[in-house]
């Protein structure tokens, strides 16, 4: 009878470390109890991605596409493609458009947790074909901060008023 109580103790001692949900479920209650991280540093950081995306596309660089750019990365370009991540960064690194100038204004950035949205306006002075072209687009971003950061999970962009079809 003793060892048979002495058995019984142990098991019960030893059984929450048998769950291994117990580990997840104390690691998802002390991520929500944690203090978040400052909002203001994050809405910076955002910021300042979006301003190096627009200085990386006006240097025809897909350098930091492929670092910021998530790997299932989805985006609408302004005339409707769909692209993955390699497809926006061979439309950043295409030589049928050099860009004078590329700039991003008006930036506006939504936390949600570990998901951010970011809009904006991309102002553009351009050479395609001989020819200057001037064009402006509203940006849509959606981050996802995750172990390695801020990516980008999905964009959007959309003409603004007037749009002439320019053939590239």
């Amino acid at each position: 009878m003793n060892k048979f109580a002495t058995l019984l103790t142990l098991c019960l001692a030893l059984a929450p470390s048998w769950s291994p949900q117990n580990d997840c479920l104390g690691e998802c209650y002390k991520r929500c109890q944690e203090p978040s991280t400052d909002p203001d540093t994050e809405r910076q950081e955002i910021f300042n991605l979006e301003r190096e995306a627009a200085h990386a596309i006006q240097l025809s660089d897909g350098t930091f596409f492929r670092h910021v750019y998530s790997d299932d990365f989805a985006g609408t370009l302004s005339r409707g493609e769909s692209v993955s991540k390699t497809g926006f960064i061979n439309a950043v690194q295409s030589t049928a458009i050099r860009y004078l100038a590329f700039n991003a204004s008006d930036i506006k950035i939504h936390i949600f947790r570990d998901t951010a949205v970011a809009t904006c306006l991309w102002s553009s002075r351009g050479v395609v074909k001989g020819q200057n072209i001037n064009f402006q687009m509203r940006v849509m971003h959606i981050y996802v901060n995750g172990g390695n950061g801020w990516k980008v999970v999905a964009g959007q962009t959309s003409p603004m008023p007037p749009y002439v079809q320019q053939p590239l």
